[in-house]
């Protein structure tokens, strides 16, 4: 069952986003993202197949940046 997820995340530009689209772009679970730079929060907006949200953490703290989930 899809689910979308909302994170808190400490990317600061378009070159930020650049360098964690190729791990979300290859993850089996993601179905659609995007990130909102505008945001003071800059939230990422992810939909998985499977809820399972580890593989989206480990590919953000992967390339330096944190992520928190926003419930």
């Amino acid at each position: 069952m899809e689910r979308k997820f909302k994170f808190r995340t400490t990317l600061k530009c378009s070159g930020c986003v650049s360098k964690v689209t190729p791990f979300l772009n290859s993850m089996k679970d993601v179905m659609e993202w995007s990130v909102d730079l505008q945001h003071p929060d800059k939230v990422l907006t992810v939909t998985l197949k499977t809820g399972d949200t580890r593989s989206v953490r480990k590919a953000f703290e992967g390339v330096g940046y944190k992520i928190e989930e926003i419930r």
